[in-house]
């Protein structure tokens, strides 16, 4: 029985064409941020049929709880010629993105086909498209949820942070070269009507919301797009800090994300003895990785441990003190997330998705400049705290109890439920967080 005080709950079609309890990155976030909102609302969850089987695994039930998408017959053939086109590099990822979202417009047709009856039919209270993240990717939903008078929420978009003029040369090792194009997509069949039809759009990052265009401001709510699941991270980094102070890095060894840099900063403080640095990746730098070990002659002090399951990336994360991330480009930031839970120290570069998550309460942004600019200043911070780690640990709980209060997926479906009802006029004023 339901009351004023207790009234049903909203009932959500979630669009999150990519959505994985299995795998990491985009298809977390999708899994993650659906699951959080089936605890406060009535959700079913549209998913493509790759997700399927790892949606079983995890206890739901296909045609209850979500319903899988089989648009393999135009996304399979893209999905061959963008890697045709990368030339197996691992690189190119706005290349990728770009032909997802040109298969995306056929996945949404076969969703309008299977739901739009039901949402014409107002079955739905609102819906909302979680993935795709990027803001290049339109919804041709947008537009026929409006006519039917059914709310639809966009986002959290996240993405297209410029590349930093400094590092020009790391953009092209990447293979970006649509990047440098890349507002082209404005032009794309959907993105006006997109933003115009949603009745909210979750903005996953300040930059993203700057590029909302000025008449759309007003529907846009920013809401950070990463948060971390507590029974994920169980574990804490404890006990005193001693000598040598212990870095970790974690992500996928490319240029951007510059874990070369971090070598070269850390080489002299490393031979000295004051620090250990666990590297837990893997990608196209190994090689180069190991040649800088070698020739700075700290293979003692470093250990390249390629690729960690995630599952058992705390247990690996918790035996260090400090988080050392000299990435400059990065849209979310989760990784940052995941090891301030753990109550480990983030040094990051201010710039994207980090610098918006850590503050001077919680860690180190230090300043976005060159190269050489880089690893000075990350010398020079990660050699203070391996002279002077009385606060660390302090800092460290700070930080984690901070991601506990504020970037829980639970904490994260609350505040969508406030836009929800936003936009179904049961609050006057827009949230904010």
């Amino acid at each position: 029985m339901t009351t004023a005080q207790n009234p049903p709950p909203r009932r959500v079609l979630v669009i999150a064409e990519a959505a994985n309890p299995e795998w990491v990155s985009v298809p977390l976030v999708g899994w993650s941020h659906s699951r959080a909102l089936a605890r406060v609302a009535d959700v079913h969850v549209v998913t493509h049929v790759r997700n399927a089987g790892a949606f079983v695994r995890a206890g739901l039930v296909e045609g209850k709880d979500f319903t899988a998408i089989d648009s393999e017959r135009v996304a399979k053939p893209l999905h061959r010629a963008s890697e045709l086109l990368r030339g197996g590099s691992g690189k190119g990822w706005t290349l990728v993105t770009a032909v997802a979202g040109i298969s995306y417009y056929y996945f949404e047709r076969l969703v309008w086909k299977r739901f739009g009856a039901d949402i014409r039919a107002k079955r739905y209270d609102v819906v909302h498209r979680i993935t795709p993240l990027s803001p290049t990717t339109p919804s041709l939903l947008a537009r026929k949820c409006n006519a039917a008078g059914v709310p639809f929420v966009l986002g959290p978009l996240n993405g297209g942070v410029p590349w930093p003029r400094e590092f020009d040369s790391a953009r092209r090792r990447e293979r970006e070269w649509l990047s440098y194009v890349r507002d082209i997509y404005k032009l794309m069949p959907g993105y006006a009507s997109t933003r115009r039809s949603a009745a909210a759009i979750l903005a996953g990052s300040k930059h993203t919301l700057a590029q909302v265009p000025v008449r759309f401001q007003e529907k846009c709510v920013y809401l950070p797009e990463n948060a971390i699941d507590p029974a994920r991270f169980t574990l804490c980094a404890s006990g005193p800090v001693g000598t040598p102070l212990k870095l970790a890095f974690v992500g996928r060894l490319v240029p951007y994300k510059g874990p070369d840099m971090l070598l070269e900063a850390i080489a002299p403080l490393a031979r000295e003895g004051l620090v250990r640095l666990d590297v837990l990746g893997d990608g196209p730098l190994m090689p180069a990785l190991k040649a800088i070990v070698d020739r700075e002659k700290i293979q003692d002090q470093v250990t390249l441990a390629g690729w960690v399951e995630h599952g058992q990336l705390q247990h690996r994360l918790v035996q260090s003190d400090v988080f050392a991330f000299p990435s400059i480009r990065e849209f979310g930031g989760g990784v940052v997330l995941e090891a301030m839970a753990l109550g480990l120290v983030p040094v990051i570069v201010n710039y994207g998705g980090p610098g918006e998550l850590v503050t001077p309460q919680t860690g180190y942004a230090l300043p976005l400049g060159t190269r050489q600019q880089i690893i000075a200043s990350f010398r020079e911070t990660l050699g203070h705290l391996a002279r002077d780690p009385s606060g660390i640990r302090a800092m460290g709980e700070r930080g984690r109890r901070d991601v506990f209060d504020r970037f829980t997926w639970d904490a994260k479906a609350r505040q969508v439920l406030d836009v929800y009802d936003w936009v179904l006029g049961k609050r006057a004023d827009k949230p904010t967080f």
